[in-house]
């Protein structure tokens, strides 16, 4: 019997936190709160599974338009989830990496980040990496930047010196995109790395998706064809 394709990578856009807590007549932050649940019943199910790396989509460069109260709190549920994760992380061996222009978040937020990434460093049972302050065009402008005060010719910009200056570099692109909270759009993630990507979507909210919804995108991941273009 063919042995059962299993994406090596996982995009995650976990949208709906917001309307999950709305409909419990709660605070915006307990929907998120409730997310950081999923995120970690997930990444262990995606890890059993055979996924090396799972991309979280956490805070988009967008999302600081959202009202002050609710960017307030999830800077602090960050920094709070990071330093409480750590642990475990270390524990399990999957290494953190936080995406995204870390730069102009709080030096307080940078610096746990920065502890977590270190700290899970040596990691060797899989990548767990979330994209925060993020937007898939503002990487691509960083590494054009890049590319620009590296002073490179133009003969000399492809694809290879654009992607070696992505955020993640070293990471392979996700073979798996899943989006939640019934929406069908990429929303400003990865444009670079999705570009051949496998997209499942679910009306499920994120708070509420479950193991058996993403065994329900491996299923439908499994029965694809990839044809990267030919």
């Amino acid at each position: 019997m063919t042995e059962r394709a299993v994406p090596r990578h996982i995009a995650f856009v976990m949208d709906g936190n917001r309307r999950w807590a709305k409909r419990r007549h709660l605070p915006a932050i307990a929907g998120h709160r409730a997310g950081v649940e999923t995120i970690r019943r997930t990444v262990k199910a995606a890890r059993d599974r055979g996924v090396e790396y799972v991309t979280l989509y956490g805070f988009s460069t967008e999302n600081w338009k959202r009202g002050d109260e609710e960017v307030g709190a999830l800077m602090a549920l960050l920094e709070e989830t990071i330093r409480r994760e750590t642990r475990a992380l270390v524990d399990d061996g999957v290494r953190l990496r936080v995406i995204g222009r870390l730069g102009e978040v709080s030096e307080r937020s940078q610096r746990a980040i920065a502890e977590a990434v270190a700290a899970t460093a040596a990691g060797t049972n899989g990548t767990m990496t979330i994209a925060f302050n993020y937007g898939g065009r503002a990487e691509i402008v960083d590494a054009v930047r890049a590319i620009v005060r590296e002073g490179i010719r133009p003969e000399g910009v492809d694809e290879e010196a654009i992607g070696s200056r992505l955020y993640a570099p070293l990471h392979p692109d996700p073979d798996l995109m899943i989006r939640t909270g019934g929406e069908l759009r990429v929303s400003n993630f990865l444009l670079w790395e999705v570009a051949y990507a496998e997209m499942w979507a679910t009306d499920v909210l994120w708070p509420d998706f479950s193991v058996g919804d993403l065994d329900r995108a491996l299923e439908s991941f499994a029965t694809r064809e990839r044809r990267f273009g030919r």
